[in-house]
């Protein structure tokens, strides 16, 4: 448990520095936005899929 918290914080500042230096963590072509006069709807849909696999690699990485 310890090292999968250790490793989730890592994770968390490396994101953390990417946004820093401006990298678009989000609002990925393929995301969804909908802007209807004061109203606006954003899903993450392609940013959601990357971040889902890179999760998956990660946790079966920390497995073996």
């Amino acid at each position: 448990m310890g090292k999968l918290l250790v490793v989730g914080g890592l994770i968390i500042a490396g994101i953390g520095m990417l946004v820093m230096l401006g990298v678009p963590v989000g609002r990925l072509p393929g995301d969804i936005t909908v802007r209807r006069g004061n109203f606006t709807f954003y899903f993450p849909l392609v940013t959601s899929i990357i971040a889902s696999i890179l999760l998956t690699l990660l946790l079966a990485l920390l497995r073996r």
